[in-house]
């Protein structure tokens, strides 16, 4: 074929709803997933964690259980393979957890203490489960609280930000809200569970994965191994769901160890159970919040002080007072995280760490706020816009929080709203409604990308992308017919392969804005190569790209998205049950490449919202620092019954001096719609509700309107 692309007016697939180019393989069984793909003599393993929250293993009896049906091997402390956790990767320093079976340490319930390789997955699991191991226990603590003895301030950027006299502007304000907000430890189930195999071919390990960033894993086992990086390759083309916590966990380590071992492939499938003890959670917040401001409701101080907590193995910070720092102008400002050390398993990050519970907090005081001031939400939010970053000084990059405020009070009807607490009622219901703004920083990294032209006309792309359930897959194609000028059919994408580079990853809202940078940088070279004319030779045209010197050259500047949420709720008088009827979120989230799945985006994100809202909370025992109920019977998260009609839609939002104009929407979708919520239960009942989740018992003791 002659090296030219033709212009079919193709550029207009940017903006278009497409369905997933992968759907119909994963609506008919086609699409495999880690956990189910076959291979031959493929060996599984069990694990088997810890039943004591603190302590030493003084004994695994392993005898027995290596003599039961098809049991192959017991791994544990005396017998694993050494590795290496001194190194650094893209996220720091790795959780100790990832030294597995390296110590006899026991630093909380569910550590893992053994894993059990058999012929099949059922005899792994019968013999973890006879497997006895005796402990040297020791006093443990899991009570979380904002006082705990020990709470410090982590080290690092972002961990605390002052500006102006704080205590004057408070001591100076009309009005003053100082109040502590509580939210739950929650857990992201996703509903693929954390699978991989790992096997030896010809002196590389391949290792098939559901993950968030394929070079990242590979990178990590190459470095815990101390194996050279290229003789490591991981594959993940299918991921059912991830939102933070398919990154490098003990399945895949454990399965590269037993695959050595053994020297055949072994697979190793985390349970739903484990899930709530070795893939990392939210952690449960106390967060207090001071306003102050002007009797007209403008802001003199921000004070948001948030405590979280993290194991004693590893610091991890659920960083909840950076939420408001791009988002109000005020005099003065200070945000502290703070955390305390238990002997809990790490949390890690979840879908819009920090700015989830971050919004209730500040979003729930800023609507107390208002209601001093006498003043509406909406009309305070637009009297605190700021003309730079209120904290950074930076200006910002395009910032359209309010046109989203207009179009979404003009949809939901917010101009009817009689401010009166109480008032609205339809037979045994209360009925109120509530807003809240949302915002989620805009994060690019380097990426590297591959473009073929093909002898026979279409393209090929290759990125190590990671398609989590957000459609990736199917926004990288249009940006590269869009960039090509052909249509998207001409197009194949190729993710998920540690073999084409290295790439972003999946997290932060930032895969599709990073990869689609070196995918249309890529395209961009080739298209040179193809103007200068030629046929393509059989092998096709190649071009690779690295956006590591452009990403570096992009200007300082506040950068974010932007939404606001907006909810109706009915309240039971007689139950105390809350019923979200309606919700409403308009974004400004950059460019949108496919509306039908970015809409779909923006929609879970808001579920997962009410959900918090109303039903997630995992609790602790006391006495044994285990989960109570960890399961999908006690971890209770709203159903199809639960969720109402949610609309979503979004405003113009460009940022002139971005060359990909995308921002990323994957988090914001979460973002302040529990505070939207609690803020409308507020207008409906009277009564302030301050801790997650909003449950009928404390509707009930709250009182209120109830009590009318």
């Amino acid at each position: 074929m002659t090296a030219t692309t033709t212009s079919t007016g193709a550029a207009s697939a940017v903006g278009t709803s497409f369905t997933r180019v992968e759907g119909r393989d994963k609506v008919t069984g086609a699409a495999r997933y880690a956990g189910e793909i076959p291979f031959a003599e493929l060996a599984h393993g069990w694990l088997v964690l810890s039943t004591i929250a603190r302590g030493r293993i003084r004994s695994i009896e392993s005898d027995p259980v290596r003599g039961m049906p098809g049991v192959l091997s017991v791994l544990h402390h005396g017998n694993a393979p050494r590795v290496d956790a001194d190194y650094v990767s893209i996220l720091g320093k790795p959780d100790p957890i990832v030294e597995v079976f390296q110590h006899d340490r026991i630093p909380f319930v569910g550590w893992p203490v053994a894993l059990v390789v058999a012929e099949t997955s059922e005899q792994a699991r019968e013999a973890a489960e006879a497997l006895v191991v005796r402990y040297e226990e020791e006093p443990h603590d899991v009570a979380f609280s904002s006082g705990h003895p020990g709470t410090y301030t982590p080290d690092g950027d972002g961990m605390l930000m002052e500006k102006g006299d704080l205590e004057a502007e408070l001591a100076s304000s009309a009005q003053v809200v100082d109040e502590e907000y509580t939210t739950p430890e929650e857990h992201h189930s996703s509903m693929e569970p954390h699978a991989a195999m790992a096997r030896w071919d010809n002196g590389r390990l391949e290792v098939v994965d559901s993950n968030q960033g394929s070079t990242w894993v590979a990178d990590e086992l190459a470095k815990l191994f101390s194996l050279d990086p290229s003789s490591v390759r991981v594959r993940s083309e299918h991921v059912g769901g991830a939102f933070g916590s398919k990154g490098v966990r003990v399945h895949q380590i454990l399965a590269v160890m037993a695959a050595t071992q053994l020297d055949r492939p072994v697979r190793v499938v985390i349970t739903r159970r484990q899930l709530f003890t070795l893939t990392g959670y939210r952690s449960p917040t106390a967060q207090r919040v001071r306003l102050g401001a002007d009797a007209d409701g403008r802001l003199r101080a921000i004070d948001h002080q948030a405590h979280s907590l993290s194991s004693t193995v590893h610091e991890f910070v659920e960083a909840s007072a950076g939420f408001g720092r791009p988002l109000y102008a005020s005099d003065a400002h200070r945000s502290v995280n703070r955390v305390v050390r238990l002997d809990v398993p790490t949390p890690t990050f979840m879908r819009a760490p920090g700015e989830a519970p971050g919004s209730f907090a500040l979003e729930s005081a800023l609507d107390e706020l208002a209601e001093r001031c006498g003043v509406d939400p909406i009309a305070l939010r637009a009297r605190n816009e700021p003309d730079v970053g209120p904290v950074s000084g930076l200006p910002f990059a395009s910032r359209n929080l309010l046109s989203a405020y207009r179009e979404g009070a003009r949809r939901f009807g917010w101009a009817d709203r009689d401010p009166r607490p109480g008032v609205r009622r339809e037979g045994r219901w209360l009925l109120g409604t509530g807003t809240a703004s949302a915002t989620f920083p805009v994060i690019v990294a380097p990426s590297t990308a591959a473009v073929t032209a093909e002898a026979d006309g279409t393209f090929t792309v290759r990125i190590t992308a990671a398609d989590v359930g957000t459609g990736a897959r199917t926004a990288l194609t249009l940006i590269a017919a869009e960039a090509l000028e052909v249509p998207q059919d001409r197009v194949h994408v190729r993710i998920g392969d540690s073999n084409f580079g290295q790439a972003a990853i999946s997290g932060g809202s930032m895969g599709t804005r990073s990869w689609g940078w070196a995918v249309t940088a890529a395209v961009g070279e080739l298209r040179e190569q193809l103007a200068l004319g030629g046929d393509i030779p059989p092998q096709g045209i190649t071009v690779r790209s690295d956006t590591s010197a452009a990403i570096g050259a992009l200007s300082q500047k506040e950068r974010h998205s932007y939404g606001a949420q907006f909810a109706e709720v009915a309240v039971d008088v007689t139950t105390g049950e809350v019923r979200v009827r309606r919700m409403l979120g308009i974004f400004a989230a950059g460019r949108i490449i496919n509306p039908l799945t970015a809409r779909s985006q923006f929609v879970g994100g808001m579920t997962w919202g009410l959900s918090m809202a109303l039903h997630e909370e995992a609790h602790r025992d006391q006495a044994s620092g285990g989960h109570v109920g960890a399961d999908f019977a006690g971890y209770h998260f709203a159903a199809n019954a639960d969720v109402p009609l949610i609309e979503a839609d979004w405003v113009d939002d460009t940022d002139a001096d971005d060359p990909i104009g995308i921002k990323g929407i994957g988090e914001i979708g979460i973002v302040g719609v529990a505070a939207a919520i609690a803020n409308a239960v507020w207008h409906a009942t009277g009564v302030r509700h301050r801790n997650l989740p909003i449950r009928p018992d404390r509707v009930l003791n709250a009182g209120g309107a109830l009590d009318a």
